[in-house]
């Protein structure tokens, strides 16, 4: 009885184990993020390159698509920028067919306050920082840090900016085979015992 109740915990932890995770990345360059006390809104950012995409290694090209967010309201003025919620706000990652699919590659939100800081790699230069979660359009959960980058002339006050680049790093949890394995071997250890007790 004990071995079998053994076997049956090491069954179990096996799926744990099992669990892997992939990354999908995405970056974008370019577009005009606008703000107010309402919240920011990037717009009009080209995707650039998209790497691990359902198998696909790289996929580099000039406009592969677009994207887009809102974050939800201002929540805080920070010593050197700003925090936005990220209750109501959205992400959108789109693609045009050209290298990648075709329509809503992610759709999500930030789920933390989105933090849009001074970098201090020189004068008034800026980095947004958040983290969103979403589906992706194989029905698969993923979620990940954002991390977009720009400057302006002036202390940025909410008034439309170009944006230098939005890099995305989506995890993509999937489930290990050896889950199976394990139902597979609790299953025979059970057999074995049932044999047993039997004969």
């Amino acid at each position: 009885m004990r071995r079998v109740m053994l076997l049956a915990m090491l069954t179990l932890a096996l799926p744990i184990a099992a669990v892997a995770n992939s990354h999908v990345d995405f970056n974008a360059l370019g577009g005009t993020l606008s703000g107010s006390s309402a919240g920011l809104k990037l717009t009009g950012s080209t995707l650039q390159q998209v790497s691990n995409l359902y198998g696909t290694p790289l996929s580099v090209g000039s406009n592969l698509g677009t994207v887009s967010f809102t974050t939800g309201a201002l929540l805080s003025v920070l010593a050197n920028g700003f925090t936005f919620s990220g209750a109501g706000s959205t992400f959108t990652i789109v693609g045009n067919g050209n290298g990648v699919p075709s329509g809503t590659i992610f759709t999500g939100s930030f789920v933390s306050p989105v933090t849009l800081t001074e970098s201090g790699t020189g004068p008034h230069s800026y980095f947004l920082t958040g983290v969103v979660a979403g589906t992706l359009s194989n029905g698969g959960l993923a979620s990940g840090p954002v991390i977009l980058n720009f400057a302006t002339p002036n202390t940025w006050m909410g008034e439309p900016i170009g944006v230098g680049s939005v890099d995305t790093t989506l995890v993509v949890p999937e489930p290990g085979t050896l889950g199976l394995l394990g139902t597979g071997l609790l299953a025979v250890g059970g057999l074995l015992h049932r044999k047993r007790r039997n004969g």
